[in-house]
């Protein structure tokens, strides 16, 4: 995507360099990064995939301030992943939201706090600093950073606005070794987000045990030194031979730039960064801290809005608990005092047995019948009260355990009601996606119909959101996105090639698939011929048959109409397939 102008607006205060800039810019603008007027392209840094790599202490961290500090100078916000607490010192200049868990930053947030992050850096232009070093626990830390990717990812896809993410020590997100929820999110970033104006930069001392393509496929390298055998490999793979031996000579500062825009390596020396550098290694020397500039208090209160929210229905059910765990222990007592006074009526009544059996008439033989019938009868109006507590306790437990599960279920259904709008959001661009893997060139009509069914269920999800006693949303995983795998498969692919070959036209193969892709569902040959546009159900024929050759599709008889989908159950069978074709061809070659 070509961003020819860069337009900002100004809803943040920022440095005076940047209040006197026009807020419309050039896509050939650059920011320069040292004083011998190198420099960069800023909408190529802004969208691209980036990485800045080098051993610790080879001035990785600064060149990447350095970045940030041009691009904030020129008015563009950025979200820093903070994974070791050192970027706060461009607070010194710039005002910028410090989120985090720690005290010194502007306020704790969770997962909970992503969508409001990404509306503010975004639409409201306040840069970010994601700070997780202070979060005890791995999974937490790596939920906010995905639920920010994502939130960042969904609104750019409408705003489309030049923005980048950079993520310190890289390599523990995007690693070589596989993909978690954070990884597979951050990739995504990197390979769809140009495209929509979202940007990413890696930075990582580790450059062997990032994942190999993230590197490989990065618009912009910079190199600073690099003096371990596996992280040089790297380089000789990237840069060649040459830059893998003199990559471990670089002094402090130094680094190769690999641009795409200009296709050359250049070795420069980045500038020193303006702002307090928090990410100095301490010396004996005592080190004194700036003032930091704070954003508005304003700001701060919409994202303390949602951590009270999240704070008072906690509270609120841990309330109702502890308040059933009491109920239950009165419970217990009033069964346990019901079962001595069951005991003391029965000792009663065995004793005024005993009496009538005696042959004594004596008068305190006849008081003491007395005294043991106002026992009894104190006693048994003593169980009916306990009767009757125990009952009302037994209810208005019941009512404690009720309201709890409907708070529990009313956020299990908020939760999945997120989920769900997500994979709405996703299922036009997986479309136009594999549109793109097949070679396919859907309709303008084919994507606005899709695109309308996707905003009438999202008017759905809004009705569910504002009714919590709706039925559970359908599970997330769609006929879409399997329907998604199984196309993107090597195998499928060269066979849905073979299958274009074999059929009357290509452009017939093609909207075969694209009918299955749009109904989500098994389709005749009459509304195959509608989606291509043709009156006739021949061509369809031949296109279904190449396919099913192939065995990309199946076919089944409701009725006397043929049905038509795609053979998603047997893509192992597929595979084993082409395996055999490919394995007899060879036998046939050496023959």
């Amino acid at each position: 995507m070509c961003f020819e102008e860069l337009a900002v607006d100004r809803d943040w205060p920022m440095s005076n360099k940047a209040e006197h800039r026009s807020a419309t810019r050039s896509s050939r603008d650059t920011i320069k990064i040292n004083d011998a007027g190198d420099s960069l392209l800023v909408v190529e840094v802004l969208t691209g995939r980036g990485v800045v790599l080098g051993k610790s202490g080879s001035g990785k961290s600064n060149s990447a301030s350095v970045i940030i500090e041009e691009l904030l100078d020129e008015g563009y916000p950025v979200l820093i992943v903070d994974v070791d607490g050192e970027y706060f010192g461009l607070k010194e200049e710039y005002e910028i939201l410090h989120l985090g868990a720690d005290e010194e930053c502007d306020l704790a947030v969770g997962p909970e706090h992503a969508e409001k992050i990404a509306e503010l850096t975004l639409e409201q232009n306040i840069p970010v600093i994601l700070d997780v070093s202070g979060y005890l626990h791995e999974e937490e830390q790596k939920e906010l950073i995905k639920e920010v990717g994502r939130y960042l990812f969904a609104k750019e896809k409408k705003l489309k606005k030049p923005f980048l993410m950079l993520v310190e020590e890289a390599h523990e997100y995007i690693p070589e070794s596989g993909l978690d929820d954070v990884g597979q999110m951050l990739i995504k970033i990197a390979k769809r987000g140009r495209k929509h104006g979202l940007g990413l930069c890696g930075i990582s001392q580790r450059p062997a045990d990032i994942k190999k393509d993230f590197i490989t496929q990065c618009d912009w390298h910079i190199w600073h030194r690099l003096t371990w055998d596996n992280d040089t490999k790297v380089v000789r793979r990237v840069l060649g031979s040459e830059y893998a031996d003199a990559v471990q000579e670089l002094d402090d500062g130094d680094a190769f730039i690999l641009t795409d825009w200009d296709d050359q390596i250049r070795r420069i020396q980045f500038r020193r960064k303006h702002t307090f550098d928090a990410g100095a290694t301490p010396g004996l020397e005592e080190i004194e801290r700036p003032d930091l500039k704070s954003v508005s208090d304003d700001i701060v209160s919409e994202l303390e809005t949602i951590s009270e929210q999240q704070q008072t229905e906690e509270n609120e059910i841990e309330r109702l608990r502890s308040k059933l765990e009491e109920r239950e222990g009165r419970i217990d007592e009033l069964e346990e005092e019901l079962e001595k006074a069951r005991d003391v009526s029965e000792l009663a009544q065995r004793f005024t047995d005993a009496l009538a059996q005696s042959d004594s008439s004596s008068n305190s033989t006849r008081d003491l019948e007395d005294t043991v019938e106002e026992i009894r009868e104190e006693k048994n109006e003593e169980i009916r009260t306990l009767r009757q507590e125990n009952q009302q306790l037994r209810n208005k437990n019941d009512e404690l355990r009720s309201r709890v599960g409907e708070l529990e279920q009313a956020a299990e259904r908020a939760n999945r009601l997120d989920s769900f709008n997500k994979n709405i959001d996703e299922v036009a661009e997986a479309y136009i996606r594999m549109g793109e893997a097949l070679g396919l060139d859907p309709r303008h009509d084919e994507a606005d119909r899709l695109r309308k069914r996707i905003e009438k269920l999202q008017e759905t999800v809004g009705e569910l959101r504002g009714n919590q006693n709706t039925e559970p949303e359908p599970d997330t995983d769609t006929e879409i996105a399997v329907y998604q795998r199984f196309l993107e498969d090597e195998v499928v692919q060269d066979a849905i090639a073979d299958a274009k070959r074999e059929a009357s036209s290509p452009r017939y193969v093609e909207g075969v698939i694209t009918a299955v892709m749009a109904e989500n569902e098994p389709v005749t040959y009459d509304e195959i011929a509608d989606e291509l546009g043709i009156s006739s159900t021949g061509h369809v024929a031949s296109a279904v048959n190449a396919l099913y050759e192939q065995d990309i599709v199946t076919k089944s008889k409701d009725g006397r109409v043929t049905q038509v989908d795609l053979n998603i159950d047997e893509l192992e069978e597929i595979r084993a397939a082409a395996q055999r074709r490919a394995t007899s061809q060879e036998l046939m070659s050496s023959i």
